[in-house]
């Protein structure tokens, strides 16, 4: 019996779609499709035919943005706002990765500096890095696809794409979009598949390169199985920390940070999740914080005037509420929110100074809820932000030059915003974590270089 997977609305578990599952004997022959071509130069894609493909997916996104839009809301329930925002990023992505391409190149090695080297020429040269399987998320399922599939074929690599099952139909738009931009038969080849299929596909001595956005856990077991030689990048999440100083702007940092934590419900990987604050001002951030969160719009993510929708799953809204709960029982200060609104839905929720030991202090929450600490020493609030095995992005709040470069510098993160919140990105910057939150580096340009490998070429000629 071929098993599906059923795809269902976070918003109100209405059904949308069943899409059949591939089994472990399929990835043998899906494998082999990836094999064949990039094994024969003679049907790789030449830049230029890259960059025509890749331009005309870009315009014919564009021209479907609304159906697009209303997809990724329907399977993920971000709401309108925020699923355009991703519709129109995942465009320019496409755009960006359109323009590196003619970046894909290598430099002179200068030769003659010792008598052995004379008679020489040396230059390197950029080549796809071979087959790439890639593994993503759920929580931005187009946008994340371009930045997993769009840049595989701009490197040159044939690229199999596993979606999370809960939001496939967005990459699976994105592939047809660039069948029908001139993508040729196998280049792309998107696989539903649970995860003794995923491990296999991932874990063949065939892959190249291995994408990964998604748990830690999950990641870091599958990167311990790759073969040997498969490259890797894998993007997990972390417990974002902001530090606040006594001089912040509250007319800025207030609404920057709300969004910063509740966008998406909570559900990204960089999301304002442990934020420490000068006591001088904890109780005014408190009340100003908790002020402007009551004021968010929770519903219908169609709803243009929806500022936080569901969570993924029911399960999701039961793990939160059960954390959350754990904090009030350990001491933690209840500011608002703290109940589910429904089996899809919980309340944005501000907890303050909750245990050092509590759940939504040592683990990424992935869900509504911000918490507020206070501090007297800002070396120390540094301290314990840096304190878990978690470094992705950061955030300080001041007007002081001299605290904002000294913060910058003690704050374990691949990126620190200066007065901005840690879930801002764009996609021509560089974008990873480190230690525990991941290796390797996405952003549309540093994605297509790490699916490329160098190659030196050194001629000998007396005539030189």
């Amino acid at each position: 019996m071929k098993m599906t997977a059923e795809i269902t609305s976070p918003y109100d578990q209405s059904f949308i779609k069943e899409l059949p599952l591939i089994s472990k004997n399929e990835i043998d022959n899906i494998l082999n499709t990836a094999q064949n071509l990039f094994n024969d130069q003679s049907k790789w894609i030449p830049a230029y035919k890259r960059i025509e493909i890749l331009e005309k997916t870009a315009s014919i996104m564009n021209d479907r943005i609304e159906e697009l839009l209303v997809t990724a809301i329907s399977e993920g329930g971000k709401p309108y706002q925020d699923s355009k925002a991703e519709v129109l990023r995942a465009i320019k992505g496409v755009k960006l990765a359109a323009e590196h391409i003619s970046q894909i190149k290598g430099e002179q090695i200068p030769m003659g500096l010792t008598e052995a080297s004379l008679n020489r020429i040396a230059f390197t040269s950029k080549e796809p890095i071979g087959i790439v399987a890639a593994v993503s998320a759920f929580n931005h399922p187009l946008n994340l696809a371009v930045h997993q599939i769009v840049t595989a074929i701009a490197a040159g690599c044939p690229v199999i794409f596993k979606p999370a099952t809960a939001t496939p139909l967005s990459s699976l738009a994105l592939g047809n979009i660039l069948k029908e931009a001139g993508l040729p038969d196998g280049w792309l080849q998107i696989i539903l598949c649970d995860n003794e299929a995923a491990e296999l596909l991932v874990t063949d001595p065939r892959i190249n390169f291995f994408s990964f956005i998604g748990s830690a856990k999950v990641g870091w077991s599958l990167k311990s199985k790759l073969s040997p030689g498969t490259r890797c990048a894998l993007e997990h999440g972390g417990a974002a920390p902001v530090i606040v100083e006594s001089d912040a702007d509250f007319t800025e940092m207030i609404p920057a940070l709300v969004k910063g934590g509740f966008y998406h419900a909570g559900q990204v990987c960089v999301s304002v999740q442990r934020v420490y604050v000068n006591q001088e001002i904890s109780e005014r951030f408190i009340e100003e914080f908790a002020a402007a969160t009551n004021k968010l719009i929770t519903g219908n993510p169609l709803d243009q005037k929806t500022d936080v929708g569901p969570l993924i799953t029911p399960k999701e809204v039961d793990r939160v509420e059960e954390w959350v709960n754990e904090a009030i029982e350990k001491g933690a200060q209840l500011i608002t929110g703290g109940k589910r609104i429904s089996d899809t839905f919980f309340e944005p929720t501000v907890l303050v100074n909750p245990s050092e030991d509590s759940k939504v202090s040592t683990t990424e929450i992935f869900g509504p809820v911000v918490c507020i600490y206070s501090f007297t020493d800002r070396d120390e609030a540094i301290k314990r932000a840096n304190a878990l095995d978690v470094h992705f992005q950061a955030a300080v709040f001041t007007k002081n030059v001299d605290i904002a470069l000294d913060t910058v510098k003690k704050l374990n993160a691949t990126a620190v915003m200066v007065n901005d919140h840690t879930a801002f990105r764009v996609d021509w910057m560089p974008f990873g974590g480190r230690d525990s939150s991941g290796i390797g580096m996405g952003g549309i340009s540093y994605a297509i270089n790490e699916m490329t490998r160098e190659k030196l070429t050194v001629f000998k000629s007396k005539f030189l």
